[in-house]
């Protein structure tokens, strides 16, 4: 196996690099007093496109910080009385839901299901955000350069995934002691995210996730492919340097390994020792913080790509529910 990262047993003690906001801890407690006082009015309208004999669809709205309506798609089993668990899952960045057949195994193995389009990307959900400053390609960046942290893009995405479990969470087919999430890339970043600001949600299943540890990325010459805002923000907007520690700092706001202490749910991870778009070190300074039950699932020779039996063992997984 070529390495490209730190080897395995200097993964397994690697604490992080990118710095943790001093007010880190009160910046997610404000924010979730904000997703408090959001009320979700979410709607559920019947999908014109599918609908088949064994399985509700639906579109489903809801209300997210800022005022945002954002999309979600939403499948059910008919027919079926009593509360049922029910998966989050997420997508990759700049990436949408999808069709809805290949989330049929969902509800056929009796799951409520649902998947959101995160705000701004390529999906339907509305992106209501205004920032001072630029917005160069890609919403690691965005709000950056706002003086108000809070007007980071990914805070308001983190807090969509945790109101979309709070939906989920209260429809009446659902039991809300029931409930996982998961997702790669972004979608694994956002399935720690959500377990983090949402304590109910039971399982968590990300893969490779994104969004942790920018100064690691960085550091690597990793800031390339997804990463690739980082390299032109300082090009264009701090081409000597001056502020990359205080750069790095803010990020830490929206940097998971900082929320990673906070999951209550039971945590089964995978990653890609021969990544070179989520580097196996940024992701192991989420897993390493995690503080409950958590399983690491390794593939010495795969990268950001499918992994085989990934998808078979995360379905084993949330059958556990």
């Amino acid at each position: 196996m070529p390495l490209i990262d730190l080897p395995l047993a200097e993964l397994h003690r690697y604490a992080g690099r990118n710095p943790k906001p001093a007010d880190h801890d009160a910046y997610w407690a404000e924010a979730l007093r904000e997703l408090d006082a959001t009320p979700p009015q979410p709607e559920l309208r019947p999908n014109p496109i599918l609908s088949t004999r064994q399985v509700e669809c639906f579109d489903l709205w809801f209300t997210g910080v800022g005022g945002a309506r954002i999309y979600a798609k939403y499948l059910r089993p008919k027919g079926t009385a009593g509360k049922l668990p029910a998966v989050l899952q997420f997508h990759g960045y700049s990436g949408h839901t999808g069709d809805w057949l290949d989330k049929f195994g969902w509800p056929a193995e009796g799951f409520c299901y649902a998947a959101m389009d995160c705000r701004g990307q390529g999906g339907k959900s509305e992106d209501s955000g205004r920032v001072l400053g630029n917005t160069l390609r890609g919403h690691i960046i965005r709000g950056l350069d706002d003086p108000d942290p809070r007007r980071l893009a990914f805070r308001q995405i983190f807090l969509d995934s945790a109101q979309l479990a709070r939906v989920v969470m209260a429809f009446p087919e659902v039991d809300a002691g029931r409930v996982g999430c998961f997702g790669a890339s972004q979608g694994g970043a956002l399935s720690l995210a959500c377990a983090a600001l949402e304590p109910r949600i039971r399982r968590a299943a990300p893969v490779y996730p994104f969004l942790c540890d920018y100064r690691r990325v960085w550091e690597m010459d990793l800031a390339k492919e997804a990463y690739e805002e980082l390299r032109l923000y300082f090009r264009a907007f701090d081409p000597r340097h001056e502020r990359e520690d205080a750069v790095f700092t803010k990020l830490g706001y929206i940097d998971v390994q900082h929320l990673a202490p906070r999951v209550r749910a039971d945590v089964l991870m995978f990653v890609g020792l021969a990544d070179p778009i989520c580097p196996p070190s940024s992701q192991f300074a989420a897993y390493n913080k995690l503080a409950g039950a958590k399983d690491l699932v390794i593939y010495p020779d795969f990268g950001h790509e499918a992994l085989p039996g990934q998808i078979d063992r995360t379905f084993n997984f949330m059958r556990g529910l």
